[in-house]
């Protein structure tokens, strides 16, 4: 399972690191340097035009020593270090100019304990180990230098500090020697099993001999998980008892060479992407060259050449932005050479400017739609036929806004004081059928007149006094508004009639 997974990363780590850019080019003058490209050409940073050279191969040998452990190498029992010896390989990747991807192979032995294994025991008491490790782990590699670099068009440099982190499959036998001077297998872990992963980290410190050689100092730090790794046997033995740490941890300190791999003249890792950008101000800043502007003209005479006039017949007198557009100020669709309300929207049939509103006319609008109204007869019920008008009155309101004041009239036949309460309540009504249609409350106010302003005689026929049954509209300025009701009268239930008992006979 270890194994496949090992694959799998390792399938996906090469695709997608083509990617990484290589170099070709070659300029005159003082460009390139040790840190560019070779190229004064800035290109397009594509798989098919590859800048920089992205592989390379390193190896390294170095001493490692077991520094978290029960048996450790640095200064154990003895007050002595007792080192081992290691050896790296690996496949390197570059991503980008600071993250690249390696693929890593070690191999090395670590010594622990009061003694040397090749040496006898210089007591009974004393216990020496050491452990024979291989190691294969995928590491990321992040170019500090070039993440935090800010450079300028005369700043090469040779040194670079990396950081290093990943993890892998971890193999090893540990043998452990004691005042018997007989050495014996202690552990054996096979790699790509569960117990056999581990973490590994550290930096290190590249210099750059030339175009195909890098040395690099590193020191890692390996997180093995495992407590029996440095030969102390089963983890509950009287060994791996002096301690409470579970996991043997050590120090592993190498000195290695890269070799840069590819045709091209630099390597990627050691490219500063603003060092480009330098050169290229640099170069123009020296370039003396000819424009010319306006190449088509100014066909309207707008001040903005046709070249990137997206406006190509202004009118003449208008002013225009920067590319060439007539202004609209209030954005209404009349550009400001013909609108005469330029800060205020209009519609362009008023010249831009907006429509003063006659709520007057208005009034008499919403009079004319409420006069067709019918009612129950002798009710304030309004009949469902009037729905319609009661509609339109609303959106003539709406559309226009102001206070208005609805008058309900009667016609002059019938009892005065009965004519009157019918008329205020029918005003009452009307105004709530309208509020019922999203009209605000505080904008409709009513009352009733009865007969008093009826014209017709009650002589007339049935049809002619129709004239005088109906709801008139005013509209009402703020000044007065809140001198009047919101209706002039109040709601009071009907009192049915008591009927009185029969008186009862007396008896004779």
């Amino acid at each position: 399972m270890k194994l496949s997974l090992a694959i799998v990363a390792l399938a996906l780590a090469i695709p997608s690191a083509a990617y990484a850019q290589d170099s070709t080019a070659v300029s005159n003058g003082k460009y390139p340097n040790t840190f560019s490209s070779g190229s004064a050409n800035v290109t397009p940073f594509t798989n098919q035009s590859k800048r920089f050279n992205d592989w390379s191969v390193s190896v390294g040998a170095g001493v490692p020593l077991l520094q978290s452990a029960d048996l450790t190498s640095i200064k154990n029992g003895n007050g002595k270090n007792l080192f081992g010896y290691s050896a790296y390989v690996s496949i390197d990747k570059a991503i980008t100019h600071a993250f690249g991807i390696n693929l890593q192979y070690d191999r090395g032995e670590t010594r622990q304990g009061w003694f040397n294994t090749k040496n006898a025991a210089p007591d009974a008491t004393a216990v020496g180990a050491r452990t024979q490790y291989d190691a294969i782990s995928i590491l990321g590699d992040i170019n500090f230098s070039n993440l935090l670099r800010r450079v300028d068009n005369h700043s090469p440099y040779r040194w670079a500090l990396h950081g290093y982190a990943g993890i892998g499959t971890i193999a090893y036998r540990a043998y452990q020697k004691d005042g018997s001077n007989r050495q014996r297998l202690m552990t054996e872990i096979k790699p790509f099993e569960l117990g056999s992963m581990f973490f590994q980290a550290g930096t290190g410190l590249k210099f750059k001999v030339n175009r195909r050689i890098d040395i690099e100092g590193r020191l890692m730090y390996v997180v093995t998980g495992d407590d029996e790794f440095d030969g102390g046997g089963d983890a509950y033995s009287a060994i791996n008892k002096r301690s409470e740490q579970v996991s043997d941890n050590f120090f592993n300190a190498t000195l290695g060479l890269s070799f840069k791999l590819g045709k091209h003249e630099s390597h990627v890792m050691w490219h500063d992407p603003l060092q480009e950008i330098y050169y290229k101000l640099d170069v123009l800043a020296n370039k003396n060259q000819d424009i010319e502007v306006c190449k088509k003209g100014d066909a309207d005479n707008d001040g903005v050449c046709d070249d990137w006039d997206r406006q190509l017949d202004t009118p003449a007198g208008a002013r225009v932005d920067g590319a060439g557009v007539a202004l609209d100020t209030d954005l209404d669709g009349v550009i400001d050479l013909y609108d005469k309300c330029v800060t205020v929207p209009g519609p362009v049939e008023n010249n831009g400017c907006p429509v003063v509103k006659d709520n007057k006319q208005t009034a008499v609008e919403v009079e004319k739609t409420l006069k067709d109204i019918y009612f129950n007869f002798n009710k304030a019920t309004i009949r469902p036929e009037s729905n319609e008008k009661l509609d339109l009155a609303a959106s003539i309101i709406k559309e226009n806004g102001g206070n208005y004041l609805l008058t309900g009239h009667t016609d002059i036949k019938g009892n005065a004081a009965y004519n009157l309460r019918l008329s205020k309540e029918r005003a009452a009504a009307v105004v709530g059928a309208l509020e019922n249609r999203g009209i605000n409350q505080n904008v409709l106010k009513s009352r009733g007149v009865g007969s008093a302003e009826a014209t017709i005689p009650a002589s007339a026929s049935d049809a002619e006094r129709m004239a005088d049954r109906k709801v008139t509209v005013r509209f009402v300025e703020s000044s007065e508004w809140d001198s009047i009701k919101k209706k002039d009268y109040e709601d009071a239930p009907v009192k049915k009639a008591v009927k009185k008992a029969p008186a009862k006979k007396k008896k004779k």
